[in-house]
């Protein structure tokens, strides 16, 4: 009898995979790079293989799989696997259901990447016994997720929980979605990376310098430059928690929900600054009768929460 689940984080630089036992334990990893801008058939390609590998290194049969699940950006639809749309992916109205469970044979589920994260967090984590739950995730980057009533809220359409395209003002920098002063514009690495660029070529002297690579920063070096005082990390920093706050402070208003959680790779590397900073400013931009029944907090399942919401999936179906 089938015993054991695989789940796995897509993203656009990697392909991360865990084999979940019966007691819903990890007991077996393996990350791959993803090589996204090979076109549609090396994702698919790298996706069997992570799934193929960890088969193989913990001696296991795909018959022994009860389901494979995956968490990835973009619009998703649930029910019938299709990607309707992906930002870091060569996905478009792509069928990815159907194309994993012919080459597999086994069922394969996946939805919104961050979606699945909050869902891990409400089911295995920090958010775990509670009914209202919004979370934010910063990374390359920023998703959302929500929680209403017990239940992940989606929208109509799968469409829904895209708090990186809160517009926070209107004249803002320009965002990847095409808007202009999205969250995601100001709180990202995207964003913080393309704020420290102005700077540097503004003649600034900063250590963020040596840090950027292809337009993007270093997670640990962000947090080296700000422990040590440099200015224009320190301003990266502040600006991006108060953008956070202004959002958080939205999502406190329209939602009422017990906590706020924050996940995300800038939030894995720099949480105990970027959190007591939201917290320090989120008041100003939110009703005080509101705000006192809200807990702003980190996500505990770091870099598995995705995975573990993509097991959530599984046990919901």
């Amino acid at each position: 009898m089938p015993k054991y689940y695989i789940c796995l984080d897509i993203g656009g630089t990697k392909v991360l995979g865990a084999i979940f036992d019966s007691d819903l334990k990890i007991v077996h990893r393996y990350k791959r790079k993803t090589k996204a801008s090979e076109g549609i058939k090396n994702v698919e390609d790298t996706i069997i293989n992570v799934v193929e590998t960890l088969l193989k290194e913990y001696s296991i049969d795909i018959s022994d799989v009860i389901a494979v699940s995956a968490g990835a950006p973009g619009i998703i639809n649930n029910d019938t696997g299709v990607v309707l749309f992906s930002p870091n992916l060569p996905w478009k109205n792509y069928q990815i259901k159907k194309a994993i469970e012919s080459r597999l044979s086994t069922t394969f589920y996946i939805g919104n990447d961050v979606n699945l994260g909050v869902l891990g967090e409400w089911r295995f984590g920090v958010a775990k016994k509670k009914n209202h739950v919004a979370g934010i995730f910063v990374g390359t980057g920023i998703g959302g997720g929500l929680i209403l009533n017990g239940k992940l809220y989606t929208g109509h359409h799968y469409k829904g929980a895209e708090f990186g395209h809160i517009v926070l003002n209107i004249e803002g920098p320009s965002c990847n979605c095409g808007q202009r002063g999205c969250l995601e514009a100001f709180s990202s690495k995207v964003g913080m990376s393309n704020y420290i660029a102005l700077q540097i070529k503004r003649g600034r002297k900063t250590l963020m310098s040596d840090a950027m690579s292809d337009g993007l920063f270093k997670s640990k070096a962000l947090k080296s430059a700000y422990d040590v005082g440099d200015e224009v990390a320190i301003e990266a920093v502040e600006r991006s928690c108060l953008y956070l706050a202004v959002a958080s402070g939205n999502l406190v208003n329209i939602f009422s929900p017990e906590m706020i959680c924050f996940g995300g790779g800038i939030m894995e590397s720099m949480g105990d600054v970027f959190i007591p900073k939201i917290v320090q400013k989120v008041d100003a931009y939110c009703l005080t009768s509101v705000r006192d029944t809200v807990e702003f907090v980190a996500a505990d399942l770091g870099d598995d929460s995705i995975l573990y919401g993509a097991l959530a999936l599984i046990l919901k179906q």
